[in-house]
């Protein structure tokens, strides 16, 4: 497979509730369920459904991956997971290994993530050419159930800085 084909999406969890459990444990809001599913239905139309899912273990991301692909309905019903408990307090270089261990060819990775770490590594790997309301974006921080998409350059074990092109964002709230 090429790697003009591949496709890499870094999301961060939908909104967790705020309350006296332990952060790891903390669940998606109302709004951060709803914004989940969206999320997930617009990925789907966008033609991002994941080929492997790489998600943190804290209950908000495995709830934002499940709600997400409820709403890709059937088609994300292939999609490899695999909960990994290096992207939970993750930083640049967790991230980043966790990606680099993607076997070939493996076509669309979705990585299922926190901030400030989702949009950190989507700008360490945003290459020139990409997007520039996308990449001011990623500098800033993204939002809650919001996808920072990119396409690499590479192969997933070359992956690194600059190694990608940041296309766009995708929110599952009404205003990213």
């Amino acid at each position: 497979m090429n790697s003009a084909s591949k496709r890499l999406v870094l999301l961060r969890h939908a909104q967790a509730e705020h309350g006296a459990l332990r952060d790891v444990d903390r669940a998606l809001s109302l709004d951060g369920r709803a914004h989940a599913r969206i999320v997930g239905e617009r990925l789907a139309a966008s033609g991002l459904v994941p080929d492997l899912v790489l998600c943190s273990v804290a209950v908000r991301t495995r709830q934002t991956w499940q709600l997400a692909a409820a709403g890709m309905a059937e088609r994300a019903e292939g999609a490899e997971v695999r909960y990994l408990d290096e992207l939970y307090e993750a930083d640049l270089s967790d991230v980043l290994d966790a990606i680099r261990d993607v076997p070939e060819p493996t076509p669309t990775v979705l990585v299922v993530g926190h901030e400030p770490v989702t949009s950190a590594v989507a700008h360490l790997l945003a290459a020139p050419g990409s997007q520039e309301a996308a990449l001011h974006r990623v500098r800033t921080g993204i939002s809650t159930a919001m996808a920072a998409v990119l396409s690499p350059n590479v192969a997933w074990p070359d992956i690194g800085r600059r190694s990608c092109v940041l296309t766009e964002l995708i929110s599952g709230r009404e205003s990213g």
